[in-house]
C-alpha cells in the first residue's frame, strides 16, 4: 500500500510538471510569435532558419551594394545631362559668334560667356558623391578628375578604370564611368599631313579664342568639334543609363530573391496561432485535471501517514 501511493504521487508529480511544462512553452510560443523558440525545441529547423538567416544576410549585403551604385550612377547622369544642356548652349552661341553681322563688343561678349559655361562644364566634370568621392576620376576617387594650372590648361588627373562590384551570384556590374570615356578629345589635322588628338577643355578653349578674335574658319572647326564632344557625352549617358537599367533589374532579382527566402524562413519558424491557441486551451484543460488529482492524492490518509 505504500509502494503503490508514493508510485502514484510520482506520476502525478511528473504528470503534474510536464503539463506544466507545455503550458509554458506555447505561452513563450505565444508572446514570440514563433513555434522555435530555442534551437532544442526543433533542432533540425533551428538549423535550416539560421542557414536561411545567413544567406537573407548576403542578399541583404547585394541590395546595400546596388543601391549605393544606383545612387553614384545617378549622380553620374545627372552631372553629364547638365554638361549636354550646356554644350547644347555653347553650341548656339558658336553659331552666333560665326555670323559676319556681329560687332567685336558682341564677339567679347559671346567669348566671355563661352568661357564661363566651359568653368561650368569643368565643375560639373569634377563633381563629387554623397561620401567625397570624385565621379569621374576613375579608381582615383579621392582626387579630383581635371586640374586646371595657372595658365588655365586642363588636363585629366584621373584614370581609365572602370571598377566593378559584386552584385549577386556570380553578377558583377559598372560603378563608375571614367571622364576620360565621357569628356573625350578630338582630332585634328596637325597641318603636317597628320592627325593630332586635342582634349576636351583644349578645344574649348580654342573656340574661345577663335570668337575673340573672329576667326571664322576655326570657329566652324569650333562648332564641328562641339558636336564631336556633344557625341562622347550622349555615349557615356547611354552608358550610365544602361548601368541604371541594369541596376534595376538586379534589384527586382534580388527582391523576389529575399521574398522566398523570407517566405520559406516564415513557413519554418512563424507560429500558427489558432493552433497553438486551441494546444494551449487543452494544455490548460490537463492542468487542471492534473492539479485535481494531485489534489485527490494528497488527501489519502496513507500518504498523509508517509508524511
Amino acid at each position: 500500500m505504500k509502494i503503490s501511493t508514493t508510485l502514484y504521487f510520482d506520476r502525478s508529480i511528473n504528470q503534474l510538471g510536464n503539463v506544466q511544462g507545455n503550458l509554458a512553452k506555447t505561452q513563450e510560443q505565444l508572446s514570440t510569435g514563433l513555434q522555435i523558440v530555442k534551437p532544442s525545441d526543433a533542432p533540425d529547423k533551428a538549423s535550416l532558419v539560421t542557414r536561411l538567416e545567413s544567406e537573407l544576410s548576403r542578399q541583404a549585403s547585394y541590395q546595400d551594394t546596388l543601391k549605393a551604385v544606383n545612387v553614384r550612377l545617378t549622380a553620374e547622369e545627372t552631372a553629364l545631362k547638365n554638361t549636354s544642356d550646356v554644350m547644347v548652349r555653347i553650341k548656339e552661341l558658336s553659331v552666333q559668334a560665326g555670323n559676319d553681322t556681329l560687332s567685336a563688343q558682341d564677339r567679347q561678349s559671346v567669348a566671355l560667356e563661352i568661357g564661363t559655361l566651359r568653368q561650368q562644364i569643368l565643375s560639373l566634370a569634377n563633381s563629387q558623391d554623397s561620401n567625397g568621392n570624385y565621379l569621374f576620376s576613375g579608381s582615383r576617387a579621392n582626387e579630383p578628375a581635371f586640374s586646371q594650372d595657372s595658365t588655365g590648361r586642363v588636363s585629366y588627373q584621373g584614370d581609365h578604370a572602370r571598377m566593378k562590384v559584386n552584385v549577386g551570384d556570380n553578377r558583377r556590374m559598372n560603378l563608375n564611368m571614367p571622364g576620360s570615356d565621357a569628356f573625350t578629345r578630338v582630332v585634328r589635322d596637325d597641318g603636317k599631313g597628320g592627325k593630332v588628338g586635342v582634349d576636351f577643355f583644349q578645344a574649348l578653349d580654342d573656340l574661345t579664342q577663335a570668337v575673340k578674335g573672329g576667326d571664322r574658319t576655326n570657329i566652324q572647326r569650333g562648332i564641328a568639334e562641339i558636336d564631336t564632344l556633344q557625341g562622347g557625352i550622349s555615349e557615356g549617358l547611354g552608358q550610365v543609363g544602361a548601368d541604371l537599367t541594369v541596376v534595376d533589374m538586379q534589384t527586382s532579382v534580388l527582391d523576389q530573391v529575399v521574398l522566398r527566402l523570407k517566405t520559406t524562413r516564415s513557413g519554418v519558424e512563424d507560429l500558427d496561432y489558432t493552433e497553438a491557441i486551441t494546444r494551449m486551451n487543452k494544455d490548460q484543460l490537463a492542468l487542471e485535471a492534473a492539479q485535481s488529482s494531485f489534489a485527490k492524492i494528497s488527501q489519502l490518509s496513507l500518504f498523509k501517514f508517509l508524511n
